[in-house]
């Protein structure tokens, strides 16, 4: 099994998929493409039994190419890199940040296949996986993708990237995300999937300097007050929304997470060091605007001319480093 491991470390493990499950998958695979262009085969025989036969021989390149190169190459990109062998085998084809794979990393990977799969048998794929730390193929190196394993025992709260908080949502839409490699994408992502396991003084300095490393790429520095956990997780979230409207469309603004209170774990980030911040002083609030309640309404008669922000300023979840 792959490891991240962090300065403090700390290993941030992913789960990529062993060569005998992936192989079962490509078999699954193969039979099912196989099965299909046999079928196209015998349908186009009976259609051009009038042509010459150079003709037949092109039909018949055309079909091998479609069929069995173009189409696992359009099923891994409208399912997202579950293909029929994977979903079987509870496996997925991710980017190497973990997020989903998108038509050009199907194409290399079905392209590099041809070499590695069809017309070496598997043997290439099977000494590169053996090779590779991942068990990556070359299709898998050149795409920048690897295998993973979805159906995995459930662990706490391992896998599930916490939401930020409701009055950071959208902030960052303003962000060049452009520049941040994927490997910070992971990393950002397993820590925030994980920092509950993490010893808190080290969860909180993994996650100023993974922040400190996003702000330089995006080349605007974390907000004041803001936690790095927080930042991470907002950031994170802008990323993914991004992800969704380029992938499915639709210009809408990403939609608020909901409360902690309808379900789903609370993001709170480790605590800090505890002489960073003092005991009796409040909780710094970022500058956003506060929510006016509605004329006449309890909370409005309860805020008094002296409720500041903090008064009004929605419950996130989040608690203030110790």
């Amino acid at each position: 099994m792959k490891e991240l491991v962090t300065g403090e470390a700390v290993a941030l493990e992913l789960r990529p998929a062993k060569l005998p499950s992936r192989g079962l998958a490509v078999l699954l695979d193969l039979a099912a493409a196989v099965t299909v262009y046999i079928l196209v085969t015998l349908g186009l025989v009976a259609a051009t039994a009038s042509l010459d036969e150079a003709a037949r021989t092109a039909v018949s390149i055309a079909t091998f190419v479609l069929v069995l190169v173009g189409g696992p190459i359009l099923v891994e990109t409208l399912t997202h890199g579950r293909s029929l062998g994977k979903l079987a085998c509870g496996l997925r084809v991710v980017r190497d940040d973990g997020g989903p794979i998108r038509f050009r990393h199907a194409l290399v990977r079905g392209l590099l296949g041809v070499i590695e799969i069809l017309m070496t048998f598997g043997v290439v794929a099977c000494v590169a996986s053996l090779v590779s730390a991942r068990g990556r193929r070359l299709g898998d190196v050149f795409a920048g993708t690897l295998v993973v394993r979805e159906r995995v025992p459930a662990g706490g709260q391992g896998g599930f990237v916490p939401p930020p908080p409701p009055w950071l949502a959208g902030r960052f839409s303003g962000l060049d995300l452009s520049a941040v490699p994927d490997g910070l994408w992971l990393a950002v992502r397993q820590y925030l999937t994980r920092m509950r396991q993490l010893d808190p003084q080290v969860g909180w300095s993994m996650a100023e300097r993974l922040a400190s490393d996003v702000a330089g790429r995006t080349g605007a520095p974390v907000p004041p007050g803001v936690p790095p956990a927080m930042y991470l997780a907002a950031v994170l979230q802008e990323r993914q929304a991004r992800e969704a409207q380029r992938m499915f469309g639709g210009g809408g603004a990403p939609v608020a997470p909901a409360p902690s209170g309808a379900g789903g774990p609370v993001l709170a980030p480790p605590a800090g060091p505890a002489a960073s911040v003092s005991p009796a002083a409040p909780p710094v609030v970022p500058p956003v605007a506060p929510l006016v309640p509605p004329a006449g309404s309890e909370a409005a008669g309860n805020a008094g001319p002296s409720g500041g922000a903090s008064a009004e300023r929605p419950a996130t979840g989040f608690v203030p480093p110790a």
